[in-house]
């Protein structure tokens, strides 16, 4: 893997995990909890996050095949929920809107819900491991590099959250909302080249050059 395609995997990670996107809903999460424990709060919705997504990025395929469907299929399908997943970033509520909501619902259930799923480990987030890492198009080492990006995206995630505080005071609810929504136009075009790569590979028609980030 070439520098462009390693930086295209980190941008599309960091877009579909959407790290800033997550910190109101930390804060709304943690506003009963001791700030003495925010850490430990933090480390492990990050922890699980990981092993959810480190999941989807070993058996996602593997299920996708067994149940003897294409992955182009898949590819495209994927990319039709993440546009659609976009869209919901860019048009309906933010993210943070909306999970602080699903947060207040669940009366504080700690970090598992909603911070860990589905604020970090989302289902766009899922659903790109498992396109990124598609065992027909790259190596073992290539997904191995694709695993070390992820979890670097989740350690980026881990000091977002322990530096909630200051960068609360500079973004604010508002702000993180704009900022979703900037990141829902770059998973919009992300959503449209996986639907090209995945007529492509299913022979629906030629794409010149069709090797984008999914």
């Amino acid at each position: 893997m070439d520098l462009t395609a390693l930086l295209r995997e980190l941008v599309t990670l960091f877009v579909v995990i959407d790290p800033i996107g997550s910190l109101p809903v930390f804060y709304f999460a943690t506003a009963s909890v001791p700030a003495a424990l925010h850490w430990k709060f933090a480390l492990r919705a990050v922890i699980v996050a990981w092993i959810v997504l480190m999941a989807f990025l070993v058996g996602g395929q593997i299920l996708l095949e067994g149940l003897g469907l294409r992955f182009g299929s898949f590819q495209i399908a994927g990319g039709v929920i993440l546009f659609l997943f976009a869209l919901t970033m860019i048009f309906g509520d933010s993210k943070p809107e909306r999970e602080m909501a699903e947060a207040e619902r669940d009366h504080l259930s700690g970090a598992v819900f909603p911070l860990a799923m589905p604020s970090i480990a989302s289902p766009g987030a899922m659903l790109a491991i498992v396109v990124l890492t598609d065992n027909h198009r790259h190596s073992v080492s290539e997904q191995l590099v694709t695993a070390g990006l992820l979890t670097l995206v989740l350690v980026l995630t881990l000091l977002l959250l322990l530096a909630a505080a200051p960068l609360k005071r500079v973004l604010g609810n508002t702000g993180a909302g704009v900022v979703s929504r900037v990141m829902g136009i770059i998973l919009a075009t992300v959503a449209v080249d996986a639907i090209l790569g995945g007529l492509n590979a299913v022979g629906v028609l030629s794409v010149d050059g069709s090797s984008g980030p999914l």
